[in-house]
C-alpha cells in the first residue's frame, strides 16, 4: 500500500514531453517578492502580459513583499514544481540575501530552477528636490557636514539599492541613516513626500518621477551613462572614481520543475524579449532586455553570487 501511495505521489510530479508541450492548461502564479510599483513588479507585468497573450492562460502577478524578498522567494521555493508557480528574482533573492541574513528560509541555489535572464538595469541616485544638493559632490559635502542626518530609502535590507548606498558611503567616507521598505513603491512614496531625503534605486522605478521633475537625479551607478538618462553622469564622473553597481532581473521556478517546461518557458521568454515591441517597452522604462538559456543563467548567477558575497563582506552587513 505504501509503495502504491508513493508511486502515485511521484506520478503527480512527472510531466511527459507531450504534456509539457500543452503546458500551461490553467493560470500560472507569477510571484513578485516586492510591493507593487517597483522595477521587479514593472518587468514582471510586462513579461506576464506577453506570456498570457502567447499561451492563452493568465499569468497572475502575486506581490509578496518583505524581508528583502525572502518572503516571496520562500513561497516559490516551497511551491509544487509543476510549472504553475514562477518568480521574478533579483540580486537580493538569488544572490545577496544568503550572505546578509543569518538565517535563510530557502537555499538560494538548490531550491530554484533558472529559467531566463530577463533584463539588466542600472541604479540611479535620486534626491527629493528640497535637498540642497545639485550634484553628487554637494550631496557628499552635505553628508559630511551633517553626519547621519540624511535618510536614504531602499526597497529593503540586502537589496541592490541598499548595498549600492553602502558602497557609496564607504567609498565617499560619509555617514547616512538607512530606512528600509517592503519595495520600491512605498520607498519612493515617502521620498516624494519628503519623509526621507534620497534613494539609490533601479532606474525603471524612479524614472517617471525624474522625468516629471518630482525627483532630482544626481548620478547613475553603471560604469557608463545609461541610455534612459543620458544627461545624468555616472558615479565615477560625478566624483566617486571606480564606483559601479548594477542590477538584474531573472525568471526562476521551483527546483525540480520539469526540464521540458523550463526549456519551453525560457525559449518563449527569449523570443518575446527579442521582439521590437518588447525591446521598446523595456527601454521605455529604462531596462535592457537580455534573454538566453537556463544554462547561461545558471552560470551568470554563480558569477553574481561570488561578486555580491565580496560586496557584503566589505560592507559588513549582517541581518537577523
Amino acid at each position: 500500500m505504501i509503495v502504491r501511495i508513493l508511486a502515485a505521489a511521484t506520478a503527480l510530479f512527472l510531466v511527459s514531453p507531450a504534456q509539457a508541450q500543452t503546458w500551461p492548461t490553467k493560470p500560472v502564479r507569477f510571484v513578485v517578492p516586492f510591493a507593487p510599483g517597483g522595477t521587479t513588479d514593472i518587468l514582471a507585468r510586462l513579461v506576464g502580459q506577453k506570456l498570457s497573450e502567447l499561451y492563452g492562460q493568465q499569468f497572475t502577478i502575486d506581490n509578496r513583499g518583505g524581508a528583502g524578498g525572502n518572503i516571496g522567494a520562500e513561497i516559490v521555493a516551497k511551491a509544487a514544481p509543476d510549472g504553475y508557480t514562477i518568480m521574478m528574482g533579483t540580486p537580493g533573492t538569488q544572490a545577496i540575501n544568503q550572505y546578509v541574513y543569518r538565517s535563510m528560509p530557502y537555499d538560494t541555489v538548490k531550491d530554484f530552477a533558472p529559467v531566463s535572464l530577463v533584463a539588466l538595469v542600472a541604479n540611479v541616485l535620486a534626491v527629493n528636490p528640497q535637498v540642497p544638493a545639485k550634484d553628487l559632490k554637494e550631496l557628499v559635502a552635505l553628508a559630511k557636514a551633517k553626519p547621519r542626518t540624511l535618510n536614504f530609502a531602499t526597497p529593503g535590507n540586502g537589496t541592490t539599492g541598499h548595498l549600492s548606498t553602502e558602497l557609496l558611503k564607504t567609498m565617499a567616507g560619509i555617514s547616512m541613516t538607512h530606512v528600509p521598505y517592503r519595495g520600491s513603491g512605498p520607498a519612493l512614496q515617502d521620498l516624494l513626500a519628503g519623509q526621507v531625503q534620497m534613494t539609490i534605486d533601479n532606474i525603471p522605478s524612479a524614472l517617471p518621477h525624474i522625468q516629471a521633475g518630482t525627483l532630482r537625479a544626481l548620478a547613475v551607478t553603471s560604469s557608463k551613462r545609461w541610455f534612459a538618462l543620458p544627461n545624468v553622469p555616472t558615479m565615477a564622473e560625478a566624483g566617486v572614481p571606480g564606483y559601479e553597481a548594477t542590477s538584474w532581473f531573472v525568471v526562476v521556478a521551483p527546483a525540480k520543475t520539469p526540464a521540458e517546461i523550463v526549456a519551453k518557458l525560457s525559449a518563449d521568454i527569449d523570443a518575446q524579449l527579442k521582439t521590437e515591441d518588447m525591446r521598446r517597452r523595456f527601454r521605455e522604462v529604462g531596462a535592457e532586455p537580455v534573454g538566453g538559456t537556463p544554462t547561461a543563467l545558471a552560470a551568470f548567477l554563480t558569477t553574481e553570487q561570488t561578486k555580491w558575497k565580496e560586496v557584503v563582506a566589505a560592507a559588513k552587513i549582517s541581518l537577523d
